[in-house]
């Protein structure tokens, strides 16, 4: 599979930390010790879950190589939809007239986008399709509980669409080697270490530090197996790109397996969690840094829980 196009759309609103300060007394300082975030972005009052996949989808069509109603697949990947029943891949197809289409979408948590991928793999290798859309976008600060002193700095709100499929058409074009995904509902907290609970106080973290621990470890791991099994070397690897939970997470995974720093590409600091949008967000804010042949690894942990690891290509 081919990622022949990808862009990202982040809200103009900014929430600094001395925000949750005058409300809540949470200082600069507590919010950059336990997750490393200095502020994030907020959706205004006209926008939510579908809009800013629009805008993410409306950025790529001046350079998508082609025409956006030959795609057959549409997969939204969210876990605070707008709406359940119009959800956010169909708000896509109706925006762009994309007729006849397969479209749906999808929820595991953060690890949404990495799920996404891969059943875009499955209708593709069983001829069902042959140019795919995800729309991934998370509108947190639409279901967060500000009063929730444990989470309630965590969250931000972003979109990004990438468009697939097997085919190459331009010099920027990233090929997916590999992808993989794993179910761990039955670990740890599971679902109640995290949760999106609109009746029941929206997004919470009860269990904070059971989330860290299995992130910290099944990251680490799903990075390692998808490098040994396509047989490269973590010497080999250009760039890595975690999902952006907590700087924390990102720097421990990091060390175990010592990837340079220059080689960690986030954006936590400025954008705060933005769920399963973080890590195709990173990935489009650095088109221009990647060069030919060099490889690149996303690594997911989610609610729920649930895991995933993309093995990517410049070509």
């Amino acid at each position: 599979m081919i990622i022949n196009h990808l862009t990202h759309y982040i809200p103009d609103i900014v929430i600094p930390n001395e925000y949750f300060f005058a409300k809540y007394g949470i200082t600069n300082e507590e919010i950059i010790s336990k997750s490393g975030i200095k502020q994030r972005r907020r959706t205004r009052p006209d926008e939510n879950t579908n809009s800013m996949a629009i805008e993410a989808v409306t950025k790529a069509l001046p350079d998508l190589p082609f025409p956006i109603i030959e795609i057959d697949l549409i997969i939204g990947a969210t876990y605070t939809p707008y709406d359940t029943g119009g959800t956010l891949a169909h708000a896509v197809q109706k925006q762009f007239n994309i007729g006849e289409a397969r479209c749906f979408t999808i929820d595991s948590a953060c690890s949404s986008f990495v799920n996404a991928i891969e059943i875009v793999d499955c209708y593709f290798a069983n001829n069902k399709a042959s140019k795919a859309l995800i729309v991934i976008s998370e509108n947190n600060t639409a279901y967060i509980d500000e009063s929730d002193k444990n989470s309630c700095f965590l969250f931000g709100d972003g979109a990004a669409a990438v468009f697939i499929t097997n085919q190459r058409y331009s010099t920027g074009d990233i090929e997916i080697i590999d992808v993989n995904t794993t179910g761990l509902g039955n670990i740890g907290k599971s679902i109640d270490a995290v949760y999106v609970r609109p009746n029941h106080g929206g997004i919470r973290m009860p269990f904070g530090k059971d989330v860290f621990q299995y992130a910290c470890k099944y990251m680490l791991l799903e990075t390692e197996q998808i490098l040994n099994k396509n047989d490269i070397n973590l010497s080999q690897l250009n760039y890595f790109i975690p999902h952006q939970a907590n700087a924390r997470i990102t720097d421990y995974v990091a060390k175990k397996m010592n990837i340079e720093q220059s080689c960690v590409l986030t954006n936590i600091e400025e954008l705060g969690n933005t769920g399963s949008a973080s890590t195709p967000i990173v990935l489009s804010q650095n088109l221009k840094k990647y060069n030919p042949n060099d490889i690149i690894v996303i690594s997911v942990f989610g609610g729920g829980y649930s895991s995933g690891a993309i093995l990517l290509k410049k070509l």
